[in-house]
C-alpha cells in the first residue's frame, strides 16, 4: 500500500515528462530540419533575384563566378553544384509560380533526383525571360543540413495508383511508392554524454513540387525527411544563447531533480512512520492472522480496547471459529464427494461400451441419472453370432453400495453368460442363479428388479423372464406383447422358483424395456405418465431408428412432467428386430 500510495505516482509521473521530453525534443530536432531547408529555400529566390538584377549583357562565366561569391555569403560555405540558367519559354514555371506569379522558390522532385531551386521573371529588352538558380539536394548538401542533428535520412516518393499494390501507402487522398532515399554517410550518431541523453529520432514533412515522367506537375508532393540525434545536441541547441554556461544550467535542471527525489523519499519514510503508528493497535490481528495463515483456526485475539477496533478483534474471533466449522464440514463433504466418484466411476465400468454388431438387429439405450450415481442397470451381451442378451435391472440403495451391488450383479450374469452353451441356458435357470449369488453375498437389505432376454435371430424367439421389474413389451403393427413372465424380484427369497416366457416376434418389431422413472413422472395435477402414455408414445415413432425412438420417449416423459429436476433415474432400451 506504501508502495501504490508514494512511489508509484513517482514513477508514472516521471515515466510521463520522459515520454513528454522525447516528443518535444522530437519535434525540436524536426523543426532544426525544417526550418534549415526552408533557409535554404529562401537563399535560392535570394540568388535569383540576385541574378536577375545583373546587367544583361554580362556573361555565363561572370554570371556563375558572382552567383558561387553571393551563396557562399549567403550560407556560409561554398556550393560548386550552384547553377544558373536562362530559358526563353521555361517548362512548367507557370504551373508552379501560377498564373499571376513572377517567381518561385523551393524543392522541385523530378525522378529520383532532388533539386533546390529559385525562379525569377525577368523583363528586358529582349523580351521576357526566367533566370533559374538551382543544386541538386544529394548527399554532399544534405551533410550540411542541420549541423545540431546526427544522420539523416530523405525519403523520396512518387504518385502511383490506388490498385497499385501492397508496397504502397496513402498520404491524404492520393498512394505513394518508395523511390529512392538520400544518405549522409560522414555523421555518425555521438556517444552518450551520460545514462541520461537517450537517442532522439523524428522526422519532418517537406513539400516539393512534383514533375512526372508524363510532365504533369504536382504541388505540395510529400518528402520525408528522417534524423537521429543525442538530447544532449538538443539541448547545445537550446542553451545556445548563454554559451559556455549551457552545462551549468542543464546541471541546475539535474540538480533539482535529485532535490525533488529526496523530497519524495522523506515524504515516503514520513507516511510509512506515520502510518505505523496510526496501525499498531491492529498488529494483533496481524500477528493472529499468520496463525490462521498456518492452519491453527484455535488462536484468539486478546480484546483490551472498547472501540471499533476492539469489536474488530471479537469479529476476527468469530469469524476464525466459524472457519474452522465449516472446515470440519467441508471435510465430510468431500469425503462424501468422493465416495460419490469412486461410485460414478465403478457404474462407468459397468455400462457396455459398446452396442452389439449383430445383423437384423439395432438397439439403443438411453440412461439419465436424477443424482450423480444411477440406480439403474443395463447390459448388451453377445452370445454367438445369432444370440444377444438384453438386460435391465433398478438397484435399491443409493451412492457406493447402490454401485458395489450393481457391479457384483454385473460380474454374476456376464460370468453366467460368457460360458460355451450359455445360448442355450434357460432364462428362469439364469435368474434363479442370480438370485441365489445376490442372497448369500448381500445383506437383507439389498435387492433388485431385473429383466433379462435373449433373442435368436434364426427362430426370431425371445426367451426372457421379468423378476419384479416393470414389463418390457414388443411393438408390431397388429399388437402389443408385454413381458410379464418370471417372478419376485432378486435378493429376497433363495430358492424362488423364477419361470420363462416365449415371444414370437414380428418383423419390424421393436422391443422396448425402461425402469420405473420413465413412467411415474407426474405432472402440475398429480396424475403419472404411465405405461399407456409410454406404449403410445413408442407407438407414434415406431418406425425411426431406435436413438430416435428412445430419445423420443425420454422426451415425452419429460415434457409430461414439466419439472427440470428428475424424480428418479430414467432408462430405457429400444432394440428394433427387423
Amino acid at each position: 500500500a506504501y508502495l501504490f500510495l508514494g512511489v508509484v505516482p513517482t514513477v508514472l509521473l516521471l515515466i510521463l515528462a520522459s515520454m513528454l521530453g522525447q516528443i518535444l525534443y522530437s519535434q525540436l530536432g524536426a523543426y532544426l530540419l525544417y526550418h534549415d531547408v526552408e533557409d535554404r529555400v529562401a537563399v535560392m529566390s535570394s540568388l535569383a533575384s540576385m541574378q536577375a538584377s545583373l546587367p544583361v549583357g554580362l556573361d555565363e562565366k561572370a554570371r556563375e563566378k558572382i552567383l558561387a561569391r553571393q551563396a557562399e555569403l549567403s550560407v556560409g560555405q561554398e556550393m560548386p553544384k550552384l547553377r544558373v540558367n536562362f530559358e526563353e519559354k521555361p517548362k512548367f514555371f507557370s504551373d508552379m509560380a501560377g498564373s499571376a506569379g513572377h517567381s518561385f522558390s523551393g524543392l522541385i522532385q523530378s525522378g529520383n533526383q532532388l533539386r533546390l531551386v529559385g525562379m525569377r521573371e525577368l523583363e528586358n529588352s529582349q523580351g521576357k525571360r526566367i533566370v533559374e538558380v538551382s543544386v541538386p539536394f544529394d548527399s554532399e548538401l544534405l551533410e550540411n543540413v542541420a549541423p545540431d542533428l546526427g544522420p539523416i535520412e530523405i525519403t523520396l516518393a512518387q504518385t502511383v495508383e490506388d490498385e497499385a499494390g501492397k508496397n504502397s501507402v496513402l498520404i491524404g487522398t492520393k498512394h505513394y511508392r518508395k523511390l529512392d532515399k538520400i544518405l549522409t554517410y560522414k555523421r555518425e550518431l555521438l556517444p552518450a554524454e551520460s545514462w541520461s541523453d537517450p537517442v532522439v529520432e523524428g522526422f519532418s514533412k517537406l513539400e516539393a513540387v512534383y514533375i512526372s515522367p508524363q510532365g504533369e506537375v504536382e504541388r505540395a508532393h510529400p518528402v520525408f525527411a528522417f534524423y537521429k540525434a543525442r538530447r544532449s545536441q538538443l539541448n547545445h541547441r537550446i542553451f545556445a544563447s548563454v554559451g559556455e554556461f549551457s552545462g551549468a544550467r542543464v546541471f541546475q535542471i539535474q540538480l533539482l531533480g535529485v532535490v525533488f527525489l529526496v523530497i519524495e523519499l522523506a515524504a515516503l519514510i514520513i507516511g510509512v512512520v506515520l502510518a505505523k503508528a496510526i496501525t499498531k493497535t491492529v498488529s494483533g490481528l496481524y500477528r493472529a492472522t499468520q496463525f490462521v495463515r498456518e492452519g491453527n483456526f484455535s488462536h484468539r485475539v486478546t480484546v483490551e480496547r472498547k472501540d471499533q477496533l476492539g469489536v474488530l478483534g471479537e469479529s476476527f474471533n468469530l469469524m476464525t471459529s466459524s472457519i474452522s466449522r465449516l472446515i470440519d464440514e467441508q471435510k465430510q463433504l468431500q469425503r462424501l464427494e468422493n465416495e460419490i466418484s469412486i461410485a460414478r466411476e465403478v457404474q462407468d465400468q459397468l455400462f457396455p461400451r459398446g452396442l452389439p454388431k449383430v445383423e437384423g438387429l439395432e438397439i439403443e439405450a438411453i440412461c439419465k441419472a436424477a443424482r450423480s450415481v444411477s440406480g439403474d442397470y443395463y447390459d448388451f451381451i453377445q452370445l454367438d453370432p445369432t444370440h444377444v442378451a438384453i438386460a435391465l435391472g433398478d438397484i435399491s440403495g443409493k451412492g457406493i453400495s447402490a454401485a458395489l451391488l450393481m457391479a457384483s450383479l454385473q460380474a454374476a450374469l456376464r460370468s453366467q453368460l460368457l460360458t460355451p452353451g450359455s445360448e442355450q441356458l434357460s432364462t428362469a435357470e439364469l435368474v434363479g442363479r442370480l438370485n441365489k449369488h445376490l442372497v448369500r453375498n448381500t445383506g437383507e437389505d439389498r435387492f433388485a428388479t431385473f429383466l433379462v432376454a435373449v433373442y435368436d435371430m434364426e427362430t426370431r424367439k425371445l426367451r426372457y423372464t421379468n423378476a419384479g421389474h416393470l414389463p418390457g413389451f414388443c411393438l408390431s403393427d397388429s399388437k402389443s406383447m408385454h413381458l410379464d413372465v418370471g417372478g419376485m424380484v432378486l435378493g429376497i427369497v433363495e430358492d424362488y422358483p423364477y419361470l420363462e416366457g416365449v415371444v414370437d416376434v414380428p418383423r419390424e418389431a421393436v422391443f422396448i424395456a425402461y425402469s420405473d422413472g420413465l413412467v411415474e413422472p407426474e405432472n402440475a395435477y398429480g396424475e403419472e405418465f404411465g405405461v399407456s402414455r409410454l406404449e403410445a408414445a413408442a407407438q407414434r415413432v415406431r418406425q425411426a431408428d431406435p436413438k430416435r425412438i428412445a430419445t423420443a420417449l425420454m422426451t415425452a416423459a419429460e415434457e409430461w412432467s414439466g419439472s427440470p429436476e428428475q424424480a428418479d433415474d430414467m432408462t430405457v432400451i429400444v432394440a428394433k428386430l427387423k
